[in-house]
């Protein structure tokens, strides 16, 4: 186990002060905080990772970085008197109690309360006081305070905090017209009467509740959202920019193509998993890249074991063994459609042009769900290469046997407690594998490839499931990871020249640090790419304004065929559908004019595997930077569902087929 000071003090010089946080006094208050002793046991090997975490009554334990960031804005003094409003964990207060006299903490749930005071009294922190109450009122028998810190958006400055700030002191707090984001505001008191604010930076907190502010914890509806007003100047341009598709097979790609020039990967999106023009775009470009371009990897947001059966199929290799139909686990009709077996026909067609097998493109897998379908492949593997490497590989992944019919139940009961982790056995399983690669690689390089990604992918997939439980960001950021680095091991493995074509949702593909992603400590694919490959990541978006999607109402429900609403009226969305044109491709970056119009934050839909129209706004918009999220947009005002494939698919297809019964 890596010692816990250094955790720390990575977080610290990695995370707080390498973002700009400088302040001496601040940072050493962060080493001295031991952040692990205010989250819940089961969450405490996450302590020094940099994201909100969940904590008890439904809350979160900000960012490190954002905890740092507020405590040196009020630019705290030895002899200062601070308010904090949100006590929570306790840990900013605990931090804060490190660089100031006293601090006066306010909570509104009894039970983050206790809990506080308690976490105070066992570290020996006796210059905090904790009152339960409404943070939106302050606690004005202490005050005038030097500083006051508000860890919960609301949608103004409260007067009653104003007044509670001593003059020259500074209040910092998140602030906005919705729950959803806000701006981190920093207000100084120059004298009795005077006022300054400047905002510091973009920042998604929980709602701040209470009489001076939210009356609940509901989002905004729309009808109280005030409007944004797209002009006609913003239409006119994206008009007058657009490149039409009159039809996917004939559009002229050229100029995209051009876009794209010497990019290493292309990122294609989708805003739903079940859109069929998505798809036929996204196959119509591959093609185009393939054939005119020279890539030769397709990676795609599924499940490396099943796109190994259709690797095979397209690329003429011997038969795979497993004989099971691919794609049959929840959400079946994600791959298994009509418009995906088309795309691999072509590709199968194509490939048996190329009498050189290492020109022949490739289709991967980049997901990491198919954690017991990954175990037999490595154990097939290595019964073949290395007997007694697969006995001593079946030793160690017994320990997950017990829960191979549902994964996510060894992740419960690892975080209950009740359970042993496997995390070690499974991670040496794949360093001895790695041990060894020289040896394995030299003998049969595809082989060892899938075997040595199986074989990650259990890794990963062994976190992820114990990491879904504690909270979105943490399992966001893990499975994302987790395809990035299989990105780079296909590149790697296929040579320096080696150029790929990704298919993913828009959520992995455009650029998180764009979005409210970001905000909540969440990163993707596209960040990843973007920060790792620069201008030679080219990261193409998709939008619909309306139509008919597959998709499934909860998870593990039957698809069903939905109608997709309109677009809201303030959401990217609604813009291109007030240009007018049914179909289009549009550069983001051509020219200043228009990126600077459609850089004002907008809303923008993502649809999955599953659709909720009745809470629409809730459940699928979140705000976006359009031109800094993508490189390329590709709208379809009006879509259709994906064509689901049925039980008779195999029929007189070779054995190979992958889409088999």
């Amino acid at each position: 186990m890596t010692d816990v000071n250094v955790l720390r003090e990575h977080m610290v010089r990695y995370q707080v002060a390498a973002r700009g946080v400088t302040d001496a006094g601040v940072l050493d208050a962060m080493r001295q905080v031991p952040r692990e002793a205010f989250m819940p046991e089961e969450l405490q090997e996450f302590a020094y990772e940099d994201t909100p975490l969940p904590i008890e009554e439904g809350q979160t334990i900000s960012q490190p970085y954002i905890v740092a960031l507020m405590i040196a804005a009020v630019e705290p003094r030895p002899d200062a008197r601070v308010l904090e409003i949100g006590t929570g964990s306790g840990y900013a207060a605990a931090v804060l109690s490190r660089v100031t006299a006293h601090v006066y903490t306010v909570e509104r749930h009894s039970a983050l309360v206790e809990l506080a005071r308690q976490r105070f009294q066992a570290l020996g922190y006796r210059n905090i006081d904790v009152l339960h109450g409404d943070g939106s009122l302050g606690w004005p028998q202490h005050a005038p305070y030097d500083g006051i810190i508000v860890t919960a958006g609301g949608p103004h400055v409260p007067r009653q905090l104003r007044d509670q700030l001593a003059v020259g002191g500074r209040m910092v707090i998140p602030v906005g017209p919705e729950q959803r984001s806000q701006q981190l505001v920093r207000v100084t008191r120059v004298t009795r009467d005077r006022f300054d604010e400047e905002e510091l930076a973009a920042v998604r907190f929980v709602p701040l509740v209470g009489a001076a502010a939210w009356e609940d914890t509901g989002l905004v509806t729309a009808a109280a959202r005030p409007s944004s007003g797209i002009g006609r100047a913003t239409t006119a341009l994206v008009r007058e920019r657009a490149e039409a598709i009159a039809d996917i097979e004939d559009v002229k790609l050229g100029p995209l193509l051009d876009r794209i020039g010497a990019s290493r990967v292309v990122l294609l999106g989708e805003a739903s998993h079940g859109t069929s023009e998505f798809y036929r775009m996204r196959a119509r470009i591959t093609r185009e890249l393939v054939e005119r371009r020279g890539f030769t990897v397709v990676a795609v947001e599924a499940d490396w074991p099943d796109a190994a059966r259709i690797n095979h199929y397209v690329r003429h290799d011997p038969p795979h063994p497993e004989r099971d139909p691919a794609f049959a686990r929840f959400p079946t009709w994600m791959w298994r459609n009509l418009e995906v077996h088309e795309f691999v026909e072509w590709l199968r067609w194509r490939n048996g042009e190329v009498s050189d097998p290492a020109r022949r493109v490739a289709f991967y897998g980049l997901d990491l769900y198919s954690l017991f379908t990954s175990i037999a492949a490595v154990l097939r593997y290595l019964d073949d290469v290395d007997p007694d490497a697969a006995a001593l590989a079946r030793r160690r992944y017994a320990c997950l046997t017990p829960w191979e019919r549902d994964p996510a139940v060894y992740g419960r009961a690892a975080l209950s407690g009740r359970y042993r982790t496997c995390e070690a056995a499974v991670t040496r399983m794949l360093h001895d594998m790695m041990a060894r690669r020289l040896d394995y690689a030299a003998r049969d390089g595809e082989r060892f490839l899938d075997a040595t990604q199986n074989a990650r992918l259990v890794a990963d997939a062994e976190r992820y499931y114990r990491a879904m439980y504690y909270g979105q960001v943490t399992s966001w950021n893990l499975r994302d990871r987790h395809m990035f680095d299989t990105l780079e091991a296909l590149l790697a493995f296929h040579g320096p020249d080696a150029r790929a074509v990704v298919w993913a949702h828009n959520s992995h593909i455009g650029n998180a640090g764009a979005t409210e992603m970001s905000v909540r400590g969440e990163f993707n694919i596209g960040q990843l790419c973007r920060q790792s490959f620069g201008s030679g990541a080219f990261l193409v978006g998709f939008g619909t304004d309306h139509g008919t999607v597959a998709a499934a109402h909860d998870w593990g429900a039957p698809m069903e065929i939905m109608d997709v609403r309109p677009a809201h009226p303030e959401s990217y969305e609604r813009l291109f559908h007030e240009a007018g044109i049914p179909a289009l491709l549009l550069p983001l970056h051509a020219r200043a004019e228009l990126r600077d119009e459609l850089a004002l934050p907008r809303l923008e839909r993502a649809i999955g595997v599953v659709y909720r129209p009745d809470t629409e706004l809730q459940s699928h918009y979140f705000q976006a930077v359009l031109p800094a999220q993508f490189d390329e947009y590709v709208w379809f005002d009006r879509t259709t569902a994906v064509r689901a494939l049925g039980a008779d698919a195999g029929q007189g297809m070779p054995d190979t087929y992958p889409f088999g019964v």
